[in-house]
């Protein structure tokens, strides 16, 4: 004789807060790192995982984590990245205008491409882009390389896109 009973049927439902389902994002890794602590046997390595989710139709984010084995890193650092979703508006496969983005000492450039031109962009800022759904971008890194910085540097500019409604709602006018 079984019973049914809703407890526990649907247990992943609690942790969608956002209203997103993980299933319809799409995850990167852009970097493992390998780390390594010296103890009295030997060294005893551990592993930190950096990967972009979005579901390429404008939402985005990173997350960074780190664990005794890459798996789990990179399982957290997906955890991490859905916790840190940005919108960002996608108009005609690009960006609506110019913005610079920075982390630490990266600063990343994005402007504005005609369709057909694709991501001129470097690993970590191409992830970023291809994420959130962007087609035809042109990127410049400048500073420092590092991917954790890069990615976040991308993030912050995206975070900076205004559309052209959204100008005239703050300032009260119209744009031609």
């Amino acid at each position: 004789m079984s019973t049914s009973s809703s407890h526990g049927r649907d247990r992943d439902s609690r942790d969608n807060r956002g209203g997103e389902r993980s299933g319809e994002f799409a995850e990167k890794v852009v970097k493992v790192r390998r780390c390594a602590t010296v103890v009295k046997g030997g060294r005893r390595f551990s592993f930190a995982g950096l990967v972009v989710v979005g579901n390429g139709r404008g939402k985005v984010g990173c997350g960074y984590a780190k664990a005794n084995e890459v798996p789990p890193a990179v399982e957290k650092a997906i955890k991490d990245g859905m916790k840190n979703l940005i919108e960002v508006p996608v108009s005609t496969g690009s960006i609506p205008h110019r913005v610079e983005g920075r982390s630490g000492t990266a600063k990343v450039i994005l402007l504005p491409a005609s369709p057909g031109t694709g991501i001129i962009a470097g690993a970590a800022v191409r992830a970023v882009c291809e994420s959130a759904g962007i087609r035809d971008v042109l990127t410049k890194a400048h500073g420092s390389t590092n991917p954790v910085n890069l990615v976040k540097a991308a993030l912050d500019g995206l975070k900076q896109l205004r559309t052209k409604s959204e100008v005239e709602r703050l300032r009260g006018v119209t744009l031609s």
